[in-house]
Formats: C-alpha cells, structure tokens, sequence
C-alpha cells in the first residue's frame, strides 16, 4: 500500500467516520473532501502518543495544537475535574467568585511579569485577544484619550477568529469570507529574517531587529498616535513558521509604545505557560508588556480556557466610581477548567517543566536542523519546544513552491504521509510552505529523534512526489 493510500480512508468506512462526516462540521476543514474518503478518527491519548479508531499509532509532535503541555491522559487531572464537578460543575463569574477562579487568577498572576495582576478569564485565545482589544479602547476611553483605538500587529500573524480578532490577524486569505470586519487593525512587517531580503530588510539580526522594530513607530506615526491603543505581538510569531524576534527588537518595541502611549500586548496564547521554558515567554525574550493574551497550555487542553492579565495602571481606572468592563463570557473561569488548570500547574511545578524545556531545547534544534542535508528544507528556525521547517523549491535561491505545488504539497501530500507514518504535525502555508513541530513539553532525544525520522522519510517522499 503507498503512502498516498494510507493516508486516504479504509474501503468501508466505520460508523463513526460515517457519522463524522454527515453531522461534524471540523474546522478549519474542506468538508467536500470527506464524501467519498473517512475523517481519521482519534480515540486515545498516552503521554506523547495518540491513537486512532484503527489502532494506528501516532507521535503528537504538536502537542494537539501546541496545548497538551504535560501529555496526554494524566489520570490525576481527569480525577480533579471529577471532584470539581461533584462539588460546583459551573457558576459564572458574572459578579461572583468561585473558588477555583480565584485561586487561579492568583496563580496566574503570580507568575505574571511585573504589575499584571488582573485576570480576565475566557473560554480561548480568540477571546482573549477580542477581549484584550475591548479593554485597550475602552481604557483609554475612561482616561481622557477616546480617540485612541487602533491596533497595530504583524502580516502573516494569527490573532484569533472572533471579528475583532480577525482584524488583528494579519492573514488576508482568512478575513475575506467575512469582510467588512472590525475596523482599526494594521499591520507592519514580520521578524522572518530568513527572507529579509525580499522585505528589503538589512540580514544582520540586531540591523534587522532595528528596521522591523521600526515598522511599528512608522505605522504608529502615520495613523497618529492619538488614534493607535495596542500593538499586539506574539513572542514568537506562529503563523508563516515560527519567526523569532530579533537581538533588541522587543526593548526597542517597548520603547516605541512608552513613546507613543500605546498599549503592549504579549499574544502568548501559544507561546505562555512552557512553551518556552518560562510560564510566560516575555521574560524569557526580556520586555515588560502592559497585557498578556493566553489559553491552550494554562490547562494543557484538559478544560477550555483562557485569560487576558492586565496591569495595575489598566485596571485603576476600571475601580473608579460606576466604572465596569461591560464584557463577558458564560464559560470564562468555568470551575471545571480553573481547577484542573490548577492541578496542570501542580504537575509543571512538581516536575520541573519549565527547565525541562531549557535544558532539552538544544537538542530538540540540534536534532531537527540535520534535515537541512535535505534539498526541500531550506531554513530550520524556532525556540524552546516550538519549531518550524520551511521548505523551498530551490535552496540556492530560496525559491518558494507555487500555489498548484503548494496545493499539492501542504494541502493534498504532507497531512497524510506524515500521520500514515506515524507522525502528527502541521503543515501550513498561510506564509511560505513549513511543517511545525511543538512536542510536549515532557519530551526527550527518544521523541525528537523519531520526528526527526519521520519528517525525513516524509520529505524525501515528498521531493520524489515533485
């Protein structure tokens, strides 16, 4: 059997692909493409590894989608989610606390850099990006600058769904299905500086962190500063590969929002709680944001939740007279996911993850940049436990694929190849083509080098398939 045919449907779909197929609308899925072939069924988890309804055994290389930070079936938390529900299983936070809430915005906050002591809780990331964009305007609203309320953040980045959201992603392809959006967002160029040419861009990293770092004060600039609230960035952008801030960019990017008056904000809904080997990646990176925007590893997937924190000087004019953020969300701080978010904090602390991550980090690159002996892999780049392959037509030049390759290679080749042989991971070509890799953060050389493997076999099949 090739591997084409591995990655297709068995002849006779089981009830659950079936059923899958008629009533599941996936997301971010070509539904059409599942009348005539099986939606893989995932229906177990152990550690690193996940399984399928055919008992296909798979390596999580994307810890789910960059979430399950401890890995996959700890019994404890499935027991701590159980005793919660026994107790409380949901109370809003609408103007009450609940236990679980509150000791978890005081955990949360605890590890916060400086004075982000104020925790908004959402049910995701999109939300908490929609929410930290809300609270930007409205704050400034209250303190005597209403007509600041735009936001500046980076082409190719992805902010989340939500409308607003949306207009903070940088991402054309996804807005314009539903366009007219939100309007205040603009963007500035990217940290890739593997096509820092093509951007016009100096190649040397602190040059480099200069010019992009610059974008930011040029956009802030030509808006008019009096109409510009937040810059939203990833610490290390996700969407287009994993791009790295360069040496300095960030001290210069907060000097510029200290300039300006405008608001910082840290998206490390990806990135926070391990991702890189610090709870949240702006220490690791050096600067101090005015907001931070998490979710996903904050329970390791094991409830759904999110939180926007907020500094002491955001929140002060929010505690004066009849003042209130008119904003919310049924589920934010659900007692379940607050207290298992809690007992996943336990386990990162108990073990040690954070450092785990330091000391493993190296390796995890090490081991990867050997695929660059491969012809189609022409920059490995990352951080912590969060990486990316980008691929090119030709390595010399850095020639990309065209969008009837890209369509062949990203969309119809790789998803497949990789899980037939034994590997989940993300292709994506929202930027240029690459494959991203974010292993659980318990991970070792024994993980890493069975990536390592797969992704090799898979990319030499693909430049056969070229």
């Amino acid at each position: 059997m090739t591997v084409t045919e591995q990655a297709g449907a068995p002849a006779e779909p089981d009830r659950r692909s079936t059923a899958a197929r008629d009533h599941l609308w996936m997301h971010f899925a070509r539904m059409g493409a599942y009348q005539d072939k099986a939606a893989p069924v995932i229906v177990k988890g152990d550690g690193a590894w996940i399984w399928d309804s055919h008992g296909h055994k798979v390596l999580d290389g994307l810890s789910g989608l960059f979430v399950v930070q401890v890995g996959h079936g700890r019994a404890e938390l499935a027991e701590v989610m159980a005793k919660q529900a026994e107790t409380l299983a949901f109370f809003p936070v609408w103007g009450y606390a609940t236990e679980p809430a509150i000791e978890l915005a005081d955990r949360v906050a605890s590890y916060a850099p400086g004075d982000l002591n104020r925790v908004f809780f959402t049910t995701g990331g999109g939300e908490a990006v929609e929410s930290a964009w809300k609270v930007a305007k409205q704050f400034f609203k209250l303190t005597g600058k209403p007509m600041k309320h735009k936001v500046i953040s980076r082409a190719t980045a992805y902010h989340g769904t939500p409308q607003g959201a949306l207009a903070i992603t940088g991402l054309p392809m996804m807005k314009q299905a539903f366009e007219p959006l939100t309007p205040g967002g603009f963007r500035v160029p990217n940290t890739n500086i593997y096509r820092a040419e093509r951007m016009g861009a100096p190649t040397d990293p602190v040059e480099f962190g200069v010019w992009a770092a610059d974008r930011i004060e040029e956009a802030i600039l030509f808006e008019g500063a009096d109409t510009v609230a937040a810059v939203f960035l990833e610490p290390v952008q996700n969407s287009g590969g994993c791009f790295t801030p360069p040496p300095g960019y960030f001290q210069r990017v907060r000097e510029i929002c200290d300039r300006h008056d405008v608001l910082l904000v840290s998206d490390e809904v990806i990135c926070g709680f391990g991702r890189h080997g610090t709870m949240f990646a702006c220490e690791k990176f050096g600067y101090q944001p005015d907001i931070i925007t998490c979710a996903k590893g904050m329970s390791s997937g094991y409830g759904p939740i999110g939180a926007m924190i907020a500094s002491d000087r955001i929140m002060e004019p929010f505690l004066e007279g009849k003042n209130f953020f008119p904003h919310g969300y049924t589920f934010g701080g659900h007692p379940v996911s607050a207290a298992v978010s809690l007992a996943n904090l336990d386990i990162f602390e108990r073990e040690g993850l954070n450092q785990h991550v330091l000391d493993n980090e190296a390796a995890l690159e090490t081991t990867l940049r050997k695929l660059l002996d491969l012809d189609i892999v022409g920059d490995v780049r990352g951080d912590g436990y969060f990486w990316a392959l980008e691929l090119v037509k030709d390595k010399s030049t850095k020639e990309t694929f065209g969008p009837a390759e890209r369509e062949l290679l990203i969309k119809q080749f790789l998803p497949g190849a990789l899980f037939a042989n034994g590997l989940y991971a993300r292709p994506d070509d929202r930027g240029e083509p690459v494959i991203q890799v974010a292993p659980a953060l318990t991970a070792g050389q024994a993980e890493f080098d069975e990536m390592e493997r797969i992704l090799r076999t898979t990319l030499q099949q693909a430049q056969h398939l070229l």
